[in-house]
């Protein structure tokens, strides 16, 4: 068995649960932390919403919300039809954890496993970055709302 390539973050928010799940979940403020197409519809986002851009190739790079627990967890496939391996829907996802903590939220990020893709090394040094810059963004929002 390969070893996991799971990108692992986490942040404590100075909001309530409910301040930070709705940065996790409405388009105008995904849109801030997060790449959304132009003409994504503004209501808020929940099991089966989907995210679909077109890539330069021909393929496809899919995002969707396959758990979303109010306040508690959020779970997002993601799929890229150009990957040669083929993967069940959320073997590689983003995964949002929220837990109060004294009136405030720990966001726990898990980005992976990118060890089921030949060039999951990539993947997984982008998604390092990604949720560096990410947590500190949601954090400002929730903690603006």
């Amino acid at each position: 068995m390969t070893n996991k390539l799971v990108v692992k973050d986490e942040i404590l928010i100075d909001a309530a649960p409910s301040k930070v799940w709705e940065v996790l979940t409405y388009p105008k403020y995904v849109a801030q932390w997060d790449e959304l197409p132009e003409d994504y519809p503004t209501e808020q986002m929940g099991v089966g919403s989907k995210v679909v851009w077109d890539l330069p190739n021909g393929g496809q790079t899919i995002t969707t919300i396959i758990k979303a627990e109010e306040m508690e967890e959020l779970k997002i496939a993601l799929y890229v039809s150009t990957w040669e391996e083929k993967t069940n829907e959320g073997d590689v996802a983003y995964t949002y954890k929220l837990d109060e903590v004294n009136g405030n939220t720990l966001l726990k990020i898990e980005i992976g496993d990118f060890a089921l893709l030949t060039n999951g090394q990539d993947y997984y040094d982008a998604s390092v970055q990604f949720a560096s810059e990410a947590k500190k963004v949601i954090k400002e929002l929730a903690e603006s709302l």
